[in-house]
């Protein structure tokens, strides 16, 4: 059997080799242009999609235990196949983070340079709430403190099955608390930190968000294609349920391992679409993807956002597919749409924290763990 190394070797040959090849040459091995409700899918991930249906085979299986914890290798191997070397200059460190019920592992990333910006983005990974750990969320995570000069900690929560509902939702806010309690020492202030996620993850941040007192409520949200309302049929789940990446077989095993007993009555933590009042949320930014089974949900929510007075920047990548933000390696446009995020990060937090009241703070004393380290990266940097 190929061991773990060799298969990424493996995958990231290959995936040079085939994403390298010229433009004219991977249309003709992605097939004619996907074209629907006036979108065209992006050629690269239409390639992608399409080796990646051929080696997977035909059919689905159910999501049982041996599946689950097969994809969790897959997806960790598979985003260090892609992972971007050009990103290797951002400094991590892990932390222990309390849990609702235990610790939780955490990856502080801080910029290449250090950055006088004294915001911290806390992040949750996507994966359904079934999949998904630091590892796969780095290269994004990476990319994310790289390109908008903000610090990022990404935070391991429980999964399903293991743990289902509630136990993600309790982990993310016991974990955005403990942030704003220890902020100096991530190198932030408590007022300047954002939560944001992708998929499961983005629903974890808008939660945290919807469930904060008025003086704990994050500066804002980073919400990337999330799920909003699960166990809904019709719509964008039927339309592109099937045939562009995410299936909605896929989706509902995944709803049915973490709510098993389906949402609770009352507990809109579970559905967030369903809440009754949306006002107190922070600035919020929504990516959604055209040909996503979960576009409609997300785009209802930045309505009722809007409706409810609540700051959205939304933004529609109409030829990309859930998940983008995983595929930069493989698409120029899902690149472009990540950095998008990235750039509104930056942007946002930097407006929030030039109206700040007062004299500008001095920078907070930040843990030594990143302090030291930063310090022997810029001496091996000057060649000492």
């Amino acid at each position: 059997m190929i061991g773990a190394k060799a298969q990424v070797r493996l995958m990231r040959v290959g995936i040079r080799a085939l994403f390298g090849l010229p433009r004219r040459m991977r249309r003709l091995l992605a097939g004619r242009p996907v074209r629907q409700d006036g979108q065209v899918l992006d050629q690269d991930l239409q390639l992608l999609g399409r080796v990646s249906a051929a080696l997977s085979g035909s059919g689905s299986a159910a999501l049982d235990a041996a599946a689950v914890a097969g994809q969790r290798r897959q997806a960790d191997l598979a985003a260090e196949a892609v992972a971007d070397p050009g990103l290797d200059d951002v400094l991590t460190t892990d932390w222990d983070v309390p849990g609702a019920d235990g610790p939780l592992l955490a990856r502080l990333y801080v910029p290449p340079s250090e950055p006088e910006s004294h915001a911290l983005l806390v992040y949750f990974h996507g994966g359904g709430f079934v999949v998904g750990s630091l590892a796969s969320t780095d290269p994004l995570c990476r990319l994310l403190a790289a390109q908008s000069g903000v610090r990022v900690l990404s935070v391991d929560y429980r999964l399903a099955p293991e743990h289902p509902y509630p136990a993600a939702v309790d982990d993310a806010l016991a974990a955005y608390r403990w942030a704003r309690s220890a902020a100096r020492s991530l190198g932030a202030e408590p007022e300047l930190i954002a939560v944001g996620g992708d998929s499961a993850g983005a629903n974890l941040a808008l939660v945290v968000a919807h469930q904060q007192e008025p003086a704990a409520v994050p500066a804002f949200v980073l919400a990337l294609y999330p799920v909003t309302d699960a166990e809904r049929t019709g719509g964008s789940r039927e339309v592109y349920g099937s045939g562009f990446g995410l299936t909605a077989e896929q989706l509902a095993d995944l709803e049915r391992l973490y709510l098993p007993d389906g949402v609770p009555d009352g507990d809109v933590r579970g559905a967030i679409l369903r809440a009754d009042d949306l006002s107190a949320m922070p600035p919020v930014y929504i990516a959604t993807a055209g040909f996503d089974p979960l576009r409609d949900e997300g785009e209802e929510l930045v309505e009722r956002l809007r409706a409810a007075g609540v700051p959205v920047v939304a933004r529609r990548f109409s030829g990309l597919v859930h998940g983008y933000a995983s595929f930069t390696a493989f698409s120029a446009a899902a690149r472009d749409a990540t950095l998008d995020a990235a750039s509104a990060l930056r942007s946002t937090m930097a407006l929030i924290e030039s109206r700040r009241p007062g004299p500008r703070r001095s920078r907070p004393t930040a843990d030594g763990r990143w302090t030291a380290a930063l310090r022997r990266r810029r001496a091996q940097s000057r060649g000492a």
